[in-house]
Formats: C-alpha cells, sequence, structure tokens
C-alpha cells in the first residue's frame, strides 16, 4: 500500500470539501451523471479484483461498455451473486483492504452480517447529504446547534458514520457540537436538558421509533420540549405523514417540512439519499390525496421519497427494484439493494404535481423565510423496501404502512407505541383472519373498548389507503383481530432487538 498516495488522496478530498460550497456540489449533476456512472465502472472494472472475476466469469468485456445503454445491460451485482462470493479484500480496490480506515457491519435483518470497509473519503460525500439537510433544513449555518447522536454505536454503520459526518461539518465551519450518547434514551434526556438551552436548537438524530419513545418519556417526565428548538434527523424505517405531524407537535414543531429529514441510508453505501423541504411537502400532499399518490407510485402505499445527487450515487431501476452505482470502500456497480421504487425526474415531478393542482416550490416559499433553501433540481427516488416485508391476503398485499397509519389517528395514538407485528394466521376451522398484536403504551393496560377502537381504526384505514384490501378481502373477513400487549413484550416486542413489524 501507498501510504503517501494515501494521505495525499485524504487531503485532497478534504480540502475539496472545506472549499466546495454546497449549492456548487448539487449543480455538478447537471451535466456529469452518465460520466460518472461509466467512469467509475471502468475504474472498478480495471482496479477492483471481485469485479474483474465477476465479469471475466461473465466474458464480459469492459472495454466494449461505453454507453450508458450499454452499462445498463450489465448484470447486476448482490449480496448473493457478489459480495458473499469474494474475499473481503478482493472487494476492495487492488485487492488491499489497508486502501480503508475502517469497517462497518451491517444489521443483518437480511441474513448474516455483512463488513463493509470504507475510508475517510467516502465518509465526505456523505457529508453532503448531512450538510443539505443541516444547511436547508435547519438552517445551522446561522444557528448554534447540538446534534445528539441517538443510533446505536458500534460497530453498525448509523452511529459513527453520522457522528463523523456531522464533525466534518463543523470543521468546514458550521456552529455545530456534536454529543454520542447513543441509544441510551436516559443519557439522551439528560444531555437534552443540561446542555441543550446553552444552544438555538438541537438536533436528535436516530430511527424514527425510538425518537417518539425519547420523546413520550420526556413528557412523562415533565421535558419542555418546546424550549429546545428540536429537530430531527431519522433513518432506517418508512414513517407515515400523521407520524410526523404527531412527534412535531409533541416537540412544538411550527414548520414540518423544515424541521425533519429522513435518510435513504444503507449499511452498503452509506447514505443514498434525503427528504429535503421540498420532498417533505410533495409528500405531505400526496399523503393528504391517495388518488394523486397511486397515481404517481403505483400502489396505495406512502413510500419514502428522497432527493439524490447522480454524481454521488446514480440510481436506475430494473423490474421495479432500485440499482445504484456508488464509489465506496467496497464500490458498486448497479447494485441491487433489495429495495423496490423509483426514479422521477425533477421536472415529471413538478409537471405530476401541476396536473393535481399543486406547486410545491409555491408552497414552501410561503412557509420558509428564505425561498431559495430547499430547492434543489435534483432527482427524486422513491422506496418501499423490502417486498419481503408485506403480507398477503386474500390475493392482496397488506403493508405494516397502512397498519401504521390506524394506530396514529388521533384517541388512538396516545395508547400505543407503534410497534405491532401483523400476520396472517389460522382460526380452528382453518379460516384464515389478519392478526395484529398491538404494544401499548407505558403505563396503559389496555381494555376491551381500547381494542375494539384499536382494530376499527386500523381498518378505516385499510379501506382507504389500500384499494386491492378494499376490493379483494370480503367484507366478514375485513376487521383485523387486534390483541394488545405490554410495553417490551418478551415475545413480540423483545427490548434490544430490531423490531420486525411482520411474521410469515
Amino acid at each position: 500500500m501507498n501510504w503517501k498516495s494515501q494521505k495525499q488522496r485524504a487531503i485532497k478530498a478534504f480540502e475539496d470539501f472545506l472549499s466546495t460550497p454546497l449549492e456548487t456540489q448539487l449543480q455538478q449533476h447537471l451535466n456529469t451523471q452518465t460520466s460518472v456512472a461509466l467512469s467509475l465502472f471502468h475504474d472498478v472494472a480495471a482496479n477492483v479484483p471481485a469485479y474483474k472475476a465477476f465479469l471475466a466469469a461473465r466474458a464480459i468485456n469492459p472495454a466494449t461498455i461505453q454507453s450508458l445503454e450499454e452499462f445498463q445491460k450489465l448484470p447486476a451485482i448482490a449480496k448473493e451473486n457478489y459480495i458473499l462470493r469474494y474475499p473481503l479484500a478482493d472487494l476492495c480496490r487492488n485487492g488491499q483492504l489497508a486502501g480503508c480506515d475502517m469497517i462497518a457491519a451491517s444489521s443483518g435483518s437480511s441474513g448474516k452480517p455483512t463488513f463493509w470497509p470504507r475510508f475517510f473519503t467516502d465518509e465526505l460525500q456523505i457529508a453532503t447529504r448531512f450538510e443539505q439537510i443541516f444547511h436547508d433544513s435547519f438552517y445551522t449555518d446561522a444557528r448554534r446547534t447540538l446534534a445528539v447522536i441517538c443510533f446505536t454505536l458500534g460497530t453498525w454503520v448509523g452511529g459513527m458514520f453520522t457522528t463523523n459526518c456531522c464533525r466534518y461539518l463543523a470543521s468546514k465551519g458550521y456552529p455545530l457540537t456534536v454529543i454520542t450518547p447513543g441509544n441510551n434514551k436516559e443519557e439522551i434526556l439528560r444531555v437534552v436538558q443540561e446542555l441543550g438551552s446553552a444552544f438555538e436548537q438541537v438536533v436528535l438524530l436516530g430511527y424514527p421509533p425510538f425518537l417518539k419513545d425519547v420523546i413520550d418519556t420526556g413528557i412523562a417526565r415533565g421535558v419542555e420540549w418546546q424550549e429546545y428548538q428540536i429537530k430531527f434527523v431519522m433513518a432506517g424505517e418508512v414513517f407515515s405523514e400523521e407520524w410526523r405531524s404527531l412527534v412535531g407537535k409533541r416537540v412544538g414543531s411550527q414548520n414540518p417540512c423544515y424541521d425533519f429529514a429522513s435518510l435513504y441510508g444503507t449499511a452498503d453505501a452509506g447514505v443514498l439519499g434525503n427528504e429535503t423541504p421540498l420532498s417533505i411537502c410533495i409528500r405531505r400532499f400526496l399523503a393528504e390525496n391517495p388518488d394523486a399518490a397511486r397515481a404517481l407510485f403505483g400502489e396505495s402505499r406512502l413510500p419514502t421519497l428522497v432527493q439524490y445527487d447522480p454524481c454521488s450515487r446514480f440510481f436506475e431501476v430494473q423490474d421495479g427494484a432500485l440499482l445504484f452505482s456508488g464509489d465506496n470502500g467496497v464500490p458498486l456497480v448497479r447494485y441491487d439493494i433489495l429495495d423496490t421504487g423509483g426514479i422521477i425526474s425533477y421536472d415529471a415531478m413538478l409537471q405530476f404535481l401541476a396536473e393535481w393542482g399543486f406547486d410545491p416550490v409555491a408552497e414552501l416559499q410561503n412557509e420558509s423565510q428564505n425561498s431559495a433553501r430547499g430547492v434543489h433540481s435534483l432527482p427524486f427516488v422513491y422506496v418501499f423496501g423490502r417486498s419481503n416485508f408485506t403480507v398477503s391476503y386474500f390475493g392482496a398485499n397488506i403493508y405494516p404502512e397502512n397498519v401504521t397509519v390506524g394506530l396514529e389517528q388521533p384517541g388512538i395514538q396516545e395508547w400505543v407505541t407503534g410497534k405491532f407485528v401483523l400476520q396472517v394466521k389460522e382460526d380452528a376451522d382453518k379460516n384464515r383472519f389478519l392478526s395484529v398484536v398491538v404494544e401499548l403504551a407505558p403505563g396503559v393496560e389496555g381494555s376491551e373498548d381500547q381494542r375494539e377502537a384499536i382494530a376499527s381504526s386500523i381498518l378505516s384505514q385499510l379501506l382507504r389507503l389500500n384499494s386491492e384490501f378494499a376490493n379483494y378481502v370480503p367484507a366478514e373477513y375485513q376487521t383485523p383481530q387486534v390483541a394488545l400487549a405490554a410495553m417490551g413484550d418478551a415475545e413480540y416486542f423483545p427490548v434490544g432487538v430490531k423490531h420486525r413489524y411482520t411474521r410469515k
């Protein structure tokens, strides 16, 4: 390994990051996106032993790939046919793991945990995603900000990656201070109460259900969240706009488009895209207009909607699956992450919304102090997540997102944590029924009246949002059988385990 060249690579990348204005960075895609994908392919084909072998085994000569059309005919790579087939070092440039300075592990939610090496320079391009959020949404360039890292710290990608990226923003001149309690709820509450008043705003970064638990626990203990100008950066799960409104209300948020941002991130390649004030504004309109959402996305459930930079992560759609290419410690070319979704250009999105009588840019101009903030002509990617998280009931695909909205309705939301387990079961006569086990909020014992109200709320949202459910499932089988479980129930909601919302 040439340590001198590694040092020079780090110095140049950091200088570029520190000296390049955010707006300049976000405009580079306007004339370079195709060449970025092709350039990455040729670099990886020449310098990554595993990808060389992958192409050779399929009799593909890299020199023949000279256009985007040819690039898009290349076989996709995935964990099964690529990542797990080759030694870890061979997945890195020049077959050298020493070219990376850190290794993260995936959560293992889809199988055995996977290791992902990366170098300092890989984090800098992800730091630009955080800069988008902290600059465009939270105005951190003008507000002293405390960033509280609530992601789990350790080998998992979220905590350490987020911490590093936030510190790079401080190096760039943002008045940003980082503290890392991780997912220790008691420490988070102590940090906010003892340090929060010294800053103009406090940003909580973590997984949505955990952050809601932090907020609710704080309220129960008398924490006056509105005193701290709370903002949220989230990752890991699709959530509803009802959830965003509910959590926003509990912390005194006045403008959800500028107080929240969700990341589309993975252990495989860091952050692939991020919510912007514009994407949130659009998603909130679509949540209120299910017919428009169905026309745009082709499904009844509302996906995560983010914008992405094609110079950093180049997306494609193949048979409904999202593929992306991006440079990392393990460079990935046409990688199938097993997420379903699609891509929409900036112009196509605004044209579609105009046909439905909505102008999100004008809407944001009415809400923000500076109309330019949060509006960039970046393309959109929407993500439904892993298709295997659905359950099939009378031929209808039932999505956890549909049930979630039912639990977030007024009157219901005070009783529950938001966690549930969705299953299709059979009774003694082998008749199928929809089972929903719901976790009760702390201090709530659960009554028959509450159980019936929850079942009714879930049913009404399934009928409103899921046309397959409304039309495929006979009326006598539509009402879900709801069971209420105490918080932390060992069978359904074990503490410290990544929650799964469906069971087969």
